[in-house]
């Protein structure tokens, strides 16, 4: 199995149409987005995110978060641990906290997902978008799952 983790920020005149703008400059705005949960199987590589045909369907993790708080610093995280028999994504975001400690929280939670299920970790890795709100602003960070 193949993904792709990609983030994104964007201002827009409405919240809908920030986290649009956001997912667009995250290069997944013109596709659908299917929530799913956490689990990567063994074989999962991490490649570039591609260009995908508009509409497709698309298998999402996604973390976000937006606010029409002039000034307000909006951050959103995905972090993704590797082991050899799974891997394990967690989403995580927060408006107005420090980006380091949302960086640690899903660190921490990710490490917990693995360590629960007694498989050690080989990599972990982080997609981080902060952003500081002008108008109505929104972020984005997401791991797709591509279709081989």
């Amino acid at each position: 199995m193949k993904v792709s983790i990609t983030s994104g920020k964007a201002e827009g005149p409405t919240k809908l149409n920030a986290f649009d703008n956001a997912l667009l400059d995250a290069g997944i705005g013109d596709i659908n987005l299917i929530k799913v949960s956490s689990i990567l199987p063994s074989n999962t590589r991490i490649v570039k995110l591609p260009k995908f045909p508009a509409g497709e369907m698309v298998n999402t993790v996604l973390s976000y978060t937006s606010s029409d708080c002039k000034g307000d610093l909006l951050s959103a995280v995905i972090a993704v641990a590797v082991g050899d028999d799974l891997g394990c994504v967690v989403e995580h975001s927060g408006i107005n906290q420090d980006s380091g400690k949302i960086k640690e929280k899903a660190v921490y939670m990710v490490q917990y997902m693995m360590q629960i299920r007694n498989i050690e970790i080989r990599e972990i890795i982080v997609e981080q978008q902060d952003y500081i709100v002008k108008k109505q602003g929104a972020v984005v960070a997401a791991l797709v799952y591509l279709n081989e």
